[in-house]
């Protein structure tokens, strides 16, 4: 007898949830259904309003590139703010991003292509990664390029970071001359390198 007022305890507790959960604010708001274009909405909606978030706060083309140094995997310091020698893409990406690995190598044909005009730094935001797994991704998809490791997620605040990946392309004077929030082709992203090293 004991034993089946557990039962019927843990089939209302869980007849209460499931219902709950069907108003769209419990635990098991997913049970809801919806129909696609309701969710398509939803994503389309959420992509633009975390697009229109990060712009926001975001620095602007035309300013200059917030001031930061940061240690890279080759235990070197790397500095980023005012004049430099050459153009600036800064890489803005995760180990577990997918879109960062469908772009990763584009930027490792981009930054060899024009390795003598650009400079490429990947910046890697590892409050939200491990760094073995950092190293890993960087053995898998043969970066050449400097990998910085963000630790305190600091200079992707100074960006108002908020996906990955983000990539900023900074011309020598160290001003920004764009913002690229997410995953471009390789033709589109190599047509704003050609743009921003002519």
């Amino acid at each position: 007898m004991n034993r089946n007022r557990w039962i019927l305890i843990g089939l209302l507790l869980l007849l209460g949830v499931a219902l709950y959960g069907n108003t769209g604010k419990g635990l098991l708001s997913f049970v809801r259904t919806t129909d696609k274009s309701e969710t398509e909405t939803n994503l389309d909606q959420n992509s633009e309003s975390l697009s229109a978030l990060a712009a926001a706060g975001a620095p602007k083309p035309g300013s200059a590139t917030p001031e930061f140094t940061l240690k890279g995997l080759d235990g070197k310091s790397y500095q980023v703010g005012g004049q430099r020698e050459k153009p600036l893409l800064l890489n803005f990406w995760a180990s577990w991003c997918d879109p960062c690995k469908e772009e990763a190598p584009d930027l490792v044909d981009l930054a060899g292509k024009y390795s003598d005009k650009l400079d490429v730094y990947a910046v890697n935001v590892t409050q939200y990664d491990k760094i073995d797994n950092v190293k890993e991704f960087v053995e898998t998809y043969n970066y050449t390029f400097p990998v910085l490791l963000d630790e305190k997620e600091e200079v992707f605040r100074k960006f108002n970071g908020a996906a990955f990946p983000t990539n900023v392309l900074i011309d020598k004077n160290g001003v920004i001359q764009e913002l690229v929030i997410g995953v471009l082709s390789a033709e589109e992203l190599e047509a704003k390198i050609k743009k921003l090293v002519d």
